[in-house]
């Protein structure tokens, strides 16, 4: 790479808990990064979910490098033992760094293209010696162009939810029947939000740690002088298993296994219950105004008010499409990672820790981190979005050996079951032991141990 290139900056794409570590980490190294955001301010995507509580400390959610830069402004860690919110993440942490990053980070920055200078996807010559372009759009529509000697695309996948359909398709009538439907879990503090579900019925759609929460807030609007009558239907679509509720109490992360054993009680309470295997084909409104769901097995759900749909989210690629990257034909993850991901493979929570390596692509100097890395498969831990920028930016300074050395302990989750797994009863059977976790209670790849304690979100 020429001496001009390597003068240009490392456009990182999002301004979250990713994006921001890799700005520091960069700046650690001695490179220059511009950090493009679309919202207006740091953790824009986080602030979206501010009332839900992570699952893991502040001890778990903060990169070091970044506290390195945060150290001399006399920001002052939260005490790592308690458990923030999305909202005090957003403020107490995630701003303040931007803060310190101050120019090099760019607000209302829509990334709309990323490519070579010069080179569409389709030619060869000279490509690796092109610096890249980044085209982006301002609040105001006002296009712009920025120059990089590497991409590092942060952007998550928060803006693009899966939709309700078993097939992986918006189901038949979902589009029409929006304004029943949410994709995010609700803040029933809010008193908008609070009165939509108060003594109405709500299907719940998804097996995961947002579903947990949507079940237990419910729950709890329920027990409310407020809320008597609500009701919630958990729809699944596979059966009830030894996993279905989570790690619960063997799970290393206490919080997340709280979650499950939440989601637990509340069926167990009569607060919601359960209806498995049935994958939406399609969402009827009702003569009274209510909605309905019709499985591809044909079977028609009692009529409910309401519809929280929480099947995941999905990586948005289009703006990277002159770009050639390497990617899973079936999680859209990089394909060196997706094998220690994939749930139709993997049983267990816990992913090996991972960096530049597993993130490289055809195209060079191109890396996507954090949330989006991993696609469509879930359980991503913050921690883990540290390792990956921080191995990534010592390959980038030309510390090769610093890249490829592990520099992290993740916790167990201490649960079994693939999501990629169909609904067939042989296949929640399978995974309703603990055959395939014989794995050590926390692994620890390599010969370096985490320099601070591992977690996530």
């Amino acid at each position: 790479m020429s001496e001009t290139i390597t003068e240009l900056p490392v456009v990182v794409i999002g301004a979250g808990p990713a994006g921001l570590a890799a700005a520091a980490h960069l700046l650690d190294r001695d490179i220059t990064p511009l950090v493009l955001e679309a919202g207006p301010v740091a953790g824009a995507a986080v602030r979206e979910w501010a009332h839900v509580r992570l699952f893991s400390r502040w001890g778990e959610l903060v990169d070091p490098a970044a506290e390195k830069l945060l150290a001399p402004t006399g920001w002052t860690k939260p005490a790592e033992d308690t458990y923030p919110s999305g909202g005090d993440w957003a403020e107490h942490y995630l701003q303040p760094l931007a803060n310190v990053l101050g120019e090099q980070v760019r607000y209302d920055a829509r990334v709309t293209g990323v490519s070579r200078t010069g080179r569409d996807r389709i030619v060869d010559a000279d490509r690796d010696t092109q610096p890249f372009v980044v085209h982006y759009e301002n609040a105001d529509g006002r296009e712009q162009r920025v120059l990089a000697r590497a991409i590092i695309d942060a952007s998550g996948t928060w803006s693009t939810p899966s939709p309700a359909g078993g097939s992986g398709l918006v189901a038949l009538g979902e589009k029409t029947a929006a304004d029943h439907i949410t994709y995010r879990v609700p803040d029933l503090k809010d008193p908008a939000v609070r009165a939509r579900y108060a003594g109405k019925r709500t299907a719940v759609i998804g097996s995961g740690a947002s579903a947990f929460t949507a079940l237990a807030y419910l729950a709890d609007l329920a027990k409310s002088d407020d809320g008597r009558g609500t009701h919630a239907t958990w729809i699944l679509r596979r059966g009830i298993s030894g996993s279905t509720f989570g790690g619960g109490e063997a799970d290393e992360l206490p919080a997340r296994g709280a979650l499950g054993l939440a989601a637990k009680a509340a069926v167990d309470g009569g607060y919601a219950d359960t209806v498995t295997g049935f994958r939406t084909d399609t969402i009827e409104r009702t003569d009274d105004g209510r909605v309905a769901l019709v499985g591809e097995d044909g079977r028609r759900l009692d009529p409910v008010d309401e519809i929280i749909v929480l099947t995941g989210f999905r990586p948005d690629l289009s703006f990277l499409d002159e770009l050639r990257l390497g990617l899973d034909e079936r999680l859209r993850a990089p394909t060196a990672l997706a094998p220690l991901i994939d749930p139709n493979q993997h049983s267990c929570g816990t992913v090996y820790p991972h960096g530049v390596k597993e993130l490289s692509h055809p195209e060079k100097d191109v890396y996507l981190v954090g949330m989006k890395s991993y696609g469509r498969a879930p359980t991503f831990l913050a921690m883990t979005g540290y390792e990956q920028v921080r191995s990534i930016a010592a390959h980038l300074a030309g510390d090769h050996e610093a890249a490829e050395r592990v520099e992290l302990t993740l916790p167990e989750t201490g649960v079994c079951g693939g999501a990629g797994l169909f609904d067939e009863p042989a296949a929640a059977e399978a995974t309703s032991g603990g055959g395939c976790c014989a794995a050590p209670a926390t692994l620890t790849i390599g010969t370096a141990p985490a320099p601070v304690a591992s977690g996530g979100c």
